[in-house]
């Protein structure tokens, strides 16, 4: 009988310690359940999270510019995306400015902070009935606002795309240097190897504290040649077309009409072919639309104030020897332009000159092709011009002097952005 109860006691014993395994196994298994159903759950909605936060923000910002009401814009945005700031499971904070962080005390941006609480279906079993996320995204609203396109720069490439050896987005040869004061120089394609090309003994010095802005690669030849070095590379983009209000300038139907006699003619629309014609040396103030080239030949003078040239079609070119004196209007709505070539014309703009010869005024061809080949600054021959093509190219022996001074150039209204920042 004793032996019989011994055995009982052992098999009980060897009961109870099976039965504490298949509650801890069990434990286990509701633990991994936890980890891949809960955890699963949880990262679903931390991406959920992200996206209504970041809708939150853009909505927000948008509105803002509009002049609506904002907040409740966002709010309502947050909502349709499953976070309705009930307190409870989620919160939805707004701050403008920032708390926190580099955008901290500036008021064009606005920080969405989305609090989600998930409660868990197994992890309540191991101590964690709920499972928090937070997703802070901050966006940027950049109301509309008047000033130079692309400030800081004199010269800009426009292309986002580009070709090494045909349609360089900017490249600068032969002997030419450029002196830049006052601003730098952006190139806007994306080619990572040549979006900026100095080869031969082309030169390119910033007199200041300007930069060399590329958003793709430069090839260099000779960095000796080229301050500062090393140019900036690998920036953001600017849009295509650029986001600025452009020109809005034309001629009516005001006739440019020629007094031989006296050697002048008025603005207005010229439609006689090659402009100026012969014999004409100072051009009467105002806009001047044009329907074919603009020529100035080898030894030809010409002098206008206060013009603005708008190529509606055919190029421009000014000989080398040739000597002029062209500035832009200093008021109005076409103020600091002084040629304009729309989208519309794929032409291009060729600049040469004397070392007398100047210009004063915005140079924008949004499609067209800028090739710089001279004005020697030897004898106060200069450029005073911002100058912004589709692409650019120098190719000169001269000391070609670029003085931007941006109140001298186009302003123009920016257009509003809004910028998502995670």
């Amino acid at each position: 009988m004793q032996i019989k109860s011994m055995k009982t006691k052992t098999k009980t014993r060897e009961a109870g310690q099976a039965m504490i395994i298949i509650v801890f196994a069990i434990v286990g298994i509701i633990g991994a359940a936890a980890l891949a159903i809960d955890g699963t759950n949880a990262f679903i909605d931390s991406r959920r999270a992200e996206t209504a936060a970041s809708a939150a923000a853009l909505t927000g910002a948008l509105t803002r510019i509009e002049g609506g009401n904002w907040r409740a814009a966002a709010l309502a945005a947050a909502a349709a995306n499953g976070y309705d700031n009930n307190g409870v499971t989620n919160t939805v904070e707004l701050n403008t400015p920032p708390l926190e962080g580099p955008y901290a005390g500036d008021s064009e941006y606005i920080e969405v902070v989305l609090t989600s609480r998930l409660r868990t279906y197994f992890g309540v079993v191991v101590g964690i009935p709920t499972i928090t996320s937070v997703a802070r995204v901050i966006s940027q609203s950049k109301p509309s606002e008047m000033g130079a396109m692309f400030p800081g720069y004199a010269l800009v490439s426009l292309a986002p795309e580009s070709q090494c050896e045909h349609h360089r987005a900017f490249s600068i040869h032969s002997e030419a240097t450029i002196n830049l004061y006052g601003g730098g120089i952006f190139v806007n394609s994306d080619n990572p190897d040549c979006a900026l090309m100095s080869y031969g003994s082309g030169s390119i010095r910033i007199r200041d504290a300007n930069r060399i802005t590329v958003v793709g690669g430069a090839n260099i030849q000779k960095p000796q040649l080229i301050t500062p070095f090393p140019v900036d590379e690998g920036r953001a983009p600017i849009p295509y077309p650029p986001p600025y209000q452009l020109p809005q300038v034309g001629c009516g139907s005001k006739i440019a009409t020629p007094d031989f006699e006296n050697g002048t003619i008025t603005s207005g629309n010229y439609e006689e072919g090659v402009f100026p014609p012969d014999g004409i040396k100072y051009l009467e103030s105002g806009v001047y639309c044009l329907q074919d080239d603009f020529i100035i030949k080898e030894g030809q003078t010409l002098e206008g104030k206060n013009v603005v040239f708008v190529m509606e079609d055919g190029d421009v070119r000014f000989s080398g020897y040739a000597e002029f004196d062209l500035s832009a209007p200093k008021t109005g709505r076409a103020a600091g332009l002084l040629i304009y070539m729309p989208s519309g014309n794929w032409g291009t703009i060729n600049l040469n000159g004397s070392d007398y010869s100047k210009l004063r005024g915005t140079i924008l061809a949004l499609h067209g092709t800028l090739r710089i080949n001279g004005l020697d600054a030897i004898r106060g021959g200069a450029y005073h011009s911002q100058m912004i093509a589709y692409n650019i190219e120098v190719n000169s022996t001269d000391n070609i002097e670029i003085q931007y001074e941006e109140e001298d150039n186009w302003a123009t209204m920016s257009m509003p952005e809004v910028i998502l920042i995670k």
